[in-house]
């Protein structure tokens, strides 16, 4: 089995086979020392920016900051070892935040852990029966407004820690999130707001004036000395969770049941649709900045299987993430080795590093979450989708108040719905029915042409079942009872059975009056779909206008 040419991740034309990780292919054809060696500087560097993100990410996600990293190593060594892209990097992701936090907050962790593990089973399904091509059909106003939905409730989850409200229970969904911060707005504390300020201010000036530095960890291991030697009173990882673990826990498979596996069912499939669609995202991303082509079923699988994996180690879900894979595109890597590395760096970064991550303020992770989130939030194109076409902008705003107020897997299945629907609308719009053919002029036979009672149609456009009534209606309007009837579909690239349906009734109507119907101008696929439906039994067909008329000549000169 394999897949068509050009999905090959930089690979020349040929065959691609079913499941043909990019590591392969990378290795293939041609992997050397000095490729070595930028993978290794690539990976160093993602794992830099991968570090203090992980670890924020799980903590907003409603578990403790270790899963993060987890995640990260585990997850992100599976995408990177069998996934369809050479520079994808797997892990935590922002945009799981909101369906995290509220699988956990209604199953616990270890419904969870069920959830993602049958969303990692519905992904490789999904790869192994090569679906991943129609992900790609999602509108793009329904992507860019549910990431601009999650930006802004990550921002909203991150505000206790901004601002170090003192909150026993912080719920899940938004309004009620909202409701009981206001609440406790009382209790803040000026310290934590004092930190979450000057590591914003820092982060904002160092990707100003330095922007190759790892802003993210400068700024959590700035702060994190800052507090400990001023003994400033703020919220660390220490004081809410203890001591991070220095090592990977033992694999340990999901306890599940009938009933819970019902009924963490659309969590889990909430997680596996979000989970190909922002890998996918990704990975085109890393296309557009390398010039090659990920493997989209293939990178699923890799998916599936990196989320199992992540779960069975105590991890999240993961994903492709796009800051931290274009990060590692600029760093230069050259094929997986460094997403690989990247997944080998942050274990020796917990194996060495984990005591010292109790000092970690939460403001200083929230300051980071608050920037991914203002990065996210695709500013411009939200405002040009707005500007530019009210059709794209109800799908947008309906997919962005839905992820914000209601649920994601609503959010993306109405604005897709939404989408489709108006595109329907502007097909049907754009189907045309011309009743004025230049057949009545020059080029044809004047004997023929000029005849009164000879009417030729030009139908252009999709004839579709949205179509179908509009072009009815105009065929319908000649009032006359013409001897012959020429329907040109020169112009016409689809008809579907609704459209044959129509297009037999009229034929039949106007044989029954001993009216000859020509269709003329029919692709190949069109025509057998038409002589399918019996249509061959009421009109004629004939390559074009003029074979149809000098058809025709014979009985309207007899």
């Amino acid at each position: 089995m394999y897949f068509t040419k050009g999905q090959a991740s930089g690979a020349k034309a040929g065959k691609e086979y079913f499941f043909k990780p990019a590591l392969v292919s990378a290795f293939k054809h041609g992997y050397g020392l000095g490729d070595f060696r930028h993978d290794a500087v690539a990976g160093l560097t993602v794992a830099i920016v991968a570090l203090p993100l992980s670890m924020a990410l799980a903590i907003a996600s409603g578990v403790s900051p270790e899963r993060g990293l987890y995640t990260a190593i585990v997850g992100g060594f599976l995408v990177s070892l069998l996934g369809g892209s050479r520079f994808q990097i797997g892990g935590p992701a922002g945009a799981f935040i909101v369906l995290v936090a509220a699988t956990v907050e209604r199953h616990g962790y270890d419904g969870l852990v069920l959830a993602t593990a049958m969303a990692g089973l519905i992904m490789l399904a999904i790869g192994a029966f090569r679906l991943g091509t129609y992900i790609k059909y999602i509108p793009y106003p329904v992507t860019v407004g549910f990431t601009a939905g999650i930006a802004v409730i990550i921002f909203a989850s991150q505000l206790r820690e901004l601002l170090g409200l003192d909150l026993a229970k912080e719920p899940a969904a938004f309004a009620p999130k909202l409701a009981a911060l206001w609440s406790a707005i009382g209790t803040i504390r000026p310290a934590t707001v004092v930190i979450s300020l000057a590591c914003i201010a820092a982060i904002v000036l160092i990707r100003k004036f330095r922007p190759h530095w790892p802003s993210f960890l400068i700024v959590v291991i700035g702060s994190a000395a800052l507090a400990a030697l001023l003994q400033l009173d703020v919220a660390t990882i220490g004081s809410r969770f203890g001591s991070v673990p220095n090592a990977l826990p033992a694999p340990q498979l999901p306890p599940f049941s009938i009933e819970k596996m019902h009924a963490v069912l659309p969590d889990a499939i909430a997680l596996a649709l979000l989970g190909a669609i922002e890998s996918l995202l990704s990975a085109v991303v890393a296309d557009g900045m390398s010039g090659m082509r990920h493997r989209s079923n293939t990178e699923l699988m890799a998916q599936g299987a990196a989320n199992i994996g992540s779960v069975i180690f105590g991890g999240i879900p993961v994903t492709g993430t796009i800051a931290r894979t274009a990060t590692n595109v600029r760093s230069g890597a050259k094929s997986p080795v460094s997403g690989i590395l990247h997944a080998v760096y942050l274990l020796v970064f917990m194996l060495v590093a984990a005591p010292l991550a109790v000092y970690i303020p939460l403001a200083a992770l929230g300051a980071v979450l608050a920037m991914v989130a203002w990065n996210m939030a695709e500013r411009h194109e939200f405002w040009t989708l707005i500007r530019t076409s009210w059709a794209d902008a109800v799908v947008l705003l309906a997919t962005f108040l839905l992820t914000i107020f209601d649920d994601l897997v609503t959010a993306i299945g109405v604005g897709v719905v939404l989408g489709s629907l108006l595109l329907l609308h502007r097909m049907a719009q754009s189907v045309n029915v011309d009743m004025s053919h230049p057949a009545n002029g020059e080029g044809y036979d004047p004997g023929v042409a000029s005849d009164p009672d000879v009417m030729v149609y030009r139908i252009s456009g999709v004839f579709f079942f949205g179509a179908t009534a509009e072009v009815s209606i105009a065929l319908d309007r000649m009032g006359e009872h013409p001897r012959a009837i020429v329907l040109d579909f020169s112009e016409v690239p689809l008809i579907d059975t609704t459209a044959v349906n129509a297009l037999a009734a009229f034929a039949k109507k106007y044989d029954r009056r001993r009216t000859r119907i020509y269709l003329v101008g029919l692709r190949p696929d069109l025509k057998r779909a038409l002589v399918a439906a019996k249509l061959h039994r009421y009109a004629r067909f004939a390559k074009d206008i003029d074979a149809a008329l000098q058809r025709l000549k014979p009985s309207l000169t007899a």
